[in-house]
């Protein structure tokens, strides 16, 4: 009653416009609240974990770190004493789009882009992966804009290309006098790439060939560079030879001229304001008989002879385009890995701030109770923490896979980079969103970074393939592993599926705290959700095939069980670049955390899908015990909270106010300034 009465006072002076009553001629006040840093108590090295995590170049993450940090093109911001920089998304489209040239052109002048075209071997492509994951905390526009140029334009150079378009457009390439993007998307066609509707054809008498957009469907679109400052493209086109249409190859083409004048017969439109990215000047390009020469056909895979004979070793049309697919998993792994550091970032920044700001006190004229220490705040941040922790050391594992693939590597890299762009992706917006609703009104702010990044990355759910298209993908190559395998009658042995090859795992029938901790259970019901999951989705394609249904038409008869297929392997293959990292390590105390960690990932994933219990895998007395354990597993990674986002390594200048004072960041000194 006390505290009502006072609350009650408090609103009746507000409404009647009354000062508090005076005492001695001074005027009362209560206590103000005050910030006080977060208590650092961690029980484990945080550079050792940093380490863990990003896994390789920290000291030339540091050093890029730094140089944005030093230029006032990073938009350096004072708040709470602070200096913190992100871009300025208060400016227009067009200032946006010219600021991240600007932005290219100083990492471009201290020498960041060195050797991301010419660089050899496996320490190159790493180094490049780093500092783009670098560029990416500061602003998705610029990592985007700079992506396109060196991973979408520059790959298809290198990877579709052959030695003479490697000295003539590498070099020139990673030193930007010439500036490229990739017209890929057309308006009628996204996902279905083979369906694209631009025409190639050869004229041997001048040895050119001429590229068409024959509807308005064909138009090129999304194309990231092409409204303001592509000099060039690679166009990916139908190519019809002698009246037959040789499938989907790739051209280079130049859409403008050193003076940024559009070139003639090209005609090229803006895509206009978008939800996020407005820093990419994505454009539309249509392209009216235009002539390019014969020796711009990238022809690794495929060429024409002067004279006008389509020339290929692969005959197969399917397998040739396969080829042209191939080398493009580079977009879908620093897209999952991009979206791996946005949870990192916004976990970091929510995390900070539910340690430091306080809401209601649970005894009369007690304390008001930090945020994170209501176990509903813990239910809503430590589970996603867990998760991208694990996704981390899977992005991780990405990136070796790629850096190191050979053509034998080429089916597991589609696949498992299809699985992991699709659920690092929507696992990031899921943060996103948690952390900006569990900063309450400060997570609307646009400094304060969180709600911002949701317009922002939302295209990665669509962007280099859409996520459902992606996992049916999965679902397919996984398919077409099993039944291989059933009719040659051999043992599995891509794809991870070899624990298949082993009876079936046997979960007990009342499991214990002791149970769900264990790495053998962990490992055992993940593995026993993906093989059932493919026996029964290969028994129904079988079955809707039996009744005379096509292949494909049986498959999409089948998508729900090939979604919940898609997921179990992602999430398997996902445990076990846990349980590596863990392997990899001698530090007991890294080890404990990271034990403690690898659990909330399994058993909040038990709990949150619902393929366990529908399909038998879980009983619903021990579905109740796994939900009961993240509750307690919550209450133990409570204390190890600062430190586990303290060892994402990103630096305080690229979070948020609200990650630290964030009262005098709000200040009355601090808005006058």
């Amino acid at each position: 009653m006390e505290k009502a009465n006072f609350r009650t006072q408090i609103l009746t002076r507000h409404l009647q416009n009354r000062a508090p009553a005076a005492s001695g001629g001074a005027v009362s006040r209560a206590p103000c609240l005050s910030y006080a840093p977060p208590e650092a108590t961690a029980s484990f090295d945080v550079s050792s974990m940093r380490k863990l995590m990003d896994g390789h170049n920290l000291g030339e993450r540091d050093w890029l770190f730094n140089l944005m940090l030093q230029s006032k093109l990073f938009n350096p911001k004072l708040r709470g004493g602070r200096v913190f920089v992100a871009p300025d998304y208060n400016q227009s489209m067009e200032q946006q789009r010219e600021m991240t040239m600007k932005r290219i052109q100083y990492l471009l002048d201290r020498g960041v882009f060195e050797g991301w075209m010419t660089g050899k071997g496996i320490e190159a492509e790493m180094r490049k992966l780093a500092l783009l994951e670098v560029i990416t905390i500061f602003d998705h526009s610029l990592a985007i804009k700079i992506g396109v140029h060196f991973f979408l334009w520059g790959g298809a150079i290198q990877f579709f290309g052959t030695k003479r378009h490697h000295d003539k457009w590498l070099r020139a390439t990673e030193t930007f006098l010439m500036k490229g993007c990739f017209a890929m998307t057309e308006l009628g066609h996204g996902s279905n790439v083979r369906g694209i509707e631009t025409i190639t054809t050869y004229d041997p008498r001048t040895e050119e060939f001429i590229i068409n957009t024959p509807c308005e469907s064909a138009q090129k679109y999304w194309i990231g560079g092409a409204a303001n400052h592509a000099t060039h493209t690679v166009v990916f086109s139908q190519l019809n030879i002698e009246g037959k249409n040789e499938g989907v190859h790739a051209f280079i083409t130049q859409i403008r001229d050193s003076d940024g004048n559009i070139c003639p017969n090209i005609r090229i439109a803006d895509c206009g304001h978008k939800i996020g990215l407005n820093g990419v000047d994505n454009g539309r390009i249509w392209f009216d008989n235009v002539r390019i020469p014969r020796e711009n056909i990238l022809n690794s895979v495929a060429d024409v002879s002067s004279d006008g004979k389509y020339l290929s070793a692969i005959k197969d049309a399917d397998q040739r385009f396969g080829a042209f697919m191939a080398p493009l998993t580079s977009g879908r792994v620093t897209i999952a890995v991009s979206a791996v550091y946005m949870a990192k970032m916004s976990l970091a920044i929510a995390i900070r701030y539910s340690l430091t700001r306080r809401a209601f006190s649970i005894t009369p004229n007690g304390a008001e109770v930090l945020l994170l220490d209501y176990p509903s705040h813990q239910r809503r941040l430590l589970p996603l923490l867990a998760k991208t922790y694990a996704m981390s050391f899977a992005g991780n594992y990405l990136k070796l896979l790629y850096v190191r693939r050979t053509p034998q590597l080429i089916k597991t890299l589609h696949v498992v980079s299809s699985g992991l762009k699709a659920t690092l992706t929507w696992h990031n917006m899921r943060t996103l969103q948690e952390c900006r609703e569990a900063c309450g009104g400060q997570g609307l702010k646009t400094e304060n970074r969180i709600g911002q990044l949701k317009g922002e990355y939302d295209v990665q759910s669509t962007f280099e393939g859409d996520n459902n298209v992606l996992m049916q993908q999965v679902s397919k190559a996984l398919l077409a592993e099993y039944v291989a395998a059933k009719r040659k009658n051999k043992p599995f042995k891509e794809l991870g599926l070899e624990h298949m090859n082993k009876p079936s795992p046997t979960i007990p029938s009342r499991l214990s705290s002791s149970t769900v901790h264990s790495s053998q259970f962990q490992n055992d019901i993940f593995c026993l959700r993906e093989r059932d999951l493919l026996n029964r989705f290969a028994a129904e394609v079988s079955k809707y095939q039996a009744q005379g249904e096509s292949k494909e038409s049986a498959f999409n008869a089948s998508y729900q069980l090939a979604e919940d297929l898609g997921r179990a392997f992602t999430d398997r293959a996902i445990l076990q670049t846990f349980v590596e990292a863990e392997n990899s390590l001698t530090d007991a105390s890294l080890k404990n955390v990271l034990s403690l960690v690898r659990s909330m990932y399994v058993l909040v994933t038990l709990d949150e899908d619902p393929a366990f219990l529908r399909y038998g895998h879980l009983t619903t007395e021990n579905a109740a015990i796994v939900r009961k354990e993240v509750v307690s597993l919550c209450s133990e990674i409570r204390p190890h909270a600062l430190a586990l986002v303290d060892s994402f390594g990103i630096p305080d200048g690229f979070l948020s106010p609200i990650a630290f004072d964030w009262v005098a960041a709000n200040a009355w000194s601090a808005s006058r300034d």
